[in-house]
């Protein structure tokens, strides 16, 4: 069965009575293929039913994207930062308009209930919105301290490094293909990306948004097909890579690079950990988890996956999170009705059931959930609550990457921070207290990229202006903030020296020694020279 496309100049409010919708048409001419790839399907996961087809490019269409790319890069490059940020400016709001058919798009390929498709545009137009306003600052020259004061000048400039290549994962794929593409451009680059095979439409439409936008054709380019056959000949084509997926591929990409000497940046997996103290607001606690452990059905990467909660509150606790939890009821609806959506494949589904099932075979309790929803969906799983977990448990140590969490008792906060460290991971951590002084002391002192006090993954993810990214086994690089804009540039000095500062001296040289050695000395000790 195939979805039938509709006009992808039409634009409908948002107020559909939940529906089921359609592809947009011509989607894929804006693809970058060869003509002779095989085919391959691409389902919805509501219905299991297949809705499409994309090409299985090869190297021959990922090298006719780069060429192509590095030519049309060139002359965006070219144009002044002001011109390109008029470009996302105007993405930012063709988004905003056009948000209803994104959300159709997002849940026909993934699944994923309209609330949480929403998520994606509204953090999309976030990060287009941060960069269009500072790119034009975060590239000009930066005047920095010479070798010799007053003798030697030094400006340092940030260019484009050509062509980025994107490895984007399903979860969040409109979103994490715009946003990671925005600053890139911003800087000059042109950019090629391989998107998720299971959601290439939605990286596509975001595509066709920015050409509508102004974005020259060619300088963005999306190439579908399988990841070991795109992935290798993307990495050795271009001048920086992003992925964004699990820890086992990431490390391929990062090798792959490394032999190339091609920059990456790397977001991986997570098993996030969540505190509790005993004087949190147990309420408020129940509801930040709920929606940082099953938004998205937990396939989010910073989704939360083990809670630790001070014993004195432990029971209180583990009763209303359980009652919130199951009152999330799975649902297959292109509304806003659904709080809970489907899992993506088949895949997915059987990583969660032998999570839980091993779980619940070496003695775990179920407290609520653990149990698929075939009368839903092929691959809906009920959202899961666990308790008498032990820590050498899959579910304990291994990404689950779904609607599954664990709860543990801790005696006290030192308990609390050596479980929430006691993991390769280090992506993301959650803090909940009264004490928000309290909160902050102790989220310094658990290793992850961000910690959020009082908030699940959210505060984080929504503060643009600061990086994000992970430590240990969950990646490398950041995205956001600054860092995610200069990770796509290579500085370069330009130094101009104004006297023979650096000539042989025409005084003996132990005398220059003697004299220099002074001078040193005085920098250090007057405050402007330092």
């Amino acid at each position: 069965m195939t979805v039938s496309e509709t006009s992808g100049t039409e634009r409908r409010p948002d107020t559909r009575a939940g529906e089921r919708p359609s592809l947009p048409a011509g989607l894929l001419d804006l693809a970058t293929a060869t003509g002779e790839e095989e085919s391959i399907a691409v389902e919805e996961p509501a219905t299991g039913a297949e809705i499409a087809s994309i090409p299985a490019c090869g190297e021959a269409a990922v090298h006719r994207a780069v060429e192509g790319a590095r030519e049309a890069g060139a002359d965006w490059a070219e144009r002044p930062a002001s011109e390109r940020a008029e470009v996302i400016e105007r993405f930012h709001d063709l988004l905003l308009d056009r948000q209803a058919e994104v959300l159709d798009v997002l849940q026909l390929e993934t699944g994923k209930a309209r609330r949480h498709a929403y998520q994606e545009v509204i953090a999309a137009a976030g990060t287009a919105r941060h960069y269009a306003v500072r790119a034009e600052r975060y590239l000009e020259p930066e005047r920095r301290k010479g070798a010799f004061p007053g003798l030697t000048r030094a400006d340092v400039f940030h260019e484009p490094k050509g062509v980025v290549g994107l490895i984007a994962p399903w979860n969040y794929p409109f979103e994490l293909v715009v946003s990671d593409s925005i600053p890139a451009l911003l800087a000059g680059n042109a950019v090629v990306c391989k998107p998720a095979e299971q959601t290439t439409h939605t990286a596509l439409y975001g595509l066709r948004l920015l050409r509508e936008a102004g974005l020259p054709e060619d300088v963005f380019q999306i190439v579908p097909g399988r990841g070991p056959d795109v992935g290798p000949a993307l990495i050795e084509g271009v001048d920086h890579v992003g992925f964004t997926g699990s820890t086992a591929v990431g490390r391929t990409v990062a090798a792959q690079a490394g032999e190339h000497l091609t920059s990456c940046s790397l977001e991986l997996g997570g098993k996030n950990p969540a505190i509790v103290r005993a004087d949190a607001d147990v309420r408020k606690a129940v509801d930040g988890l709920v929606r940082g452990c099953f938004d998205n059905a937990g396939q989010t990467c910073i989704a939360i996956e083990r809670v630790y909660v001070h014993e004195s509150i432990y029971d209180e606790f583990v009763d209303r999170f359980a009652d919130a939890t199951d009152a999330l009821e799975p649902a297959a609806t292109y509304d806003w009705s659904s709080r809970f959506g489907s899992l993506l494949s088949a895949d997915q589904l059987e990583r969660v059931e032998s999570h839980v099932e091993d779980a619940r075979a070496d003695g775990a309790t179920v407290r609520c959930g653990g149990r698929a929803r075939p009368d839903v969906g092929p691959y809906f799983y009920e959202p899961t609550v666990l308790t008498d977990v032990e820590e050498d448990m899959a579910v304990c140590c291994e990404e689950t990457f779904g609607p599954v969490v664990s709860v543990h008792p801790v005696g006290d906060d030192e308990e609390a921070v050596e479980r929430a460290n006691d993991s390769e991971y280090g992506l993301n951590a959650s803090v909940w207290t009264a004490d928000e002084e309290r909160g902050r002391e102790l989220a310094g002192r658990i290793e992850a990229g961000t910690v959020n006090v009082n908030e699940a993954y959210a505060a984080a993810y929504g503060s643009v202006d600061a990086p994000m990214g992970g430590m240990k086994d969950s990646g490398i690089g950041r995205r956001h903030g600054e860092e995610g804009f200069y990770k796509y540039t290579e500085s370069k000095t330009v130094a101009t020296q104004r006297v023979d500062a650096f000539a042989e001296p025409a005084i003996p040289f132990g005398v220059y020694t003697r004299i220099m050695s002074g001078v040193m000395k005085l920098w250090r000790r007057v405050p402007g020279l330092r």
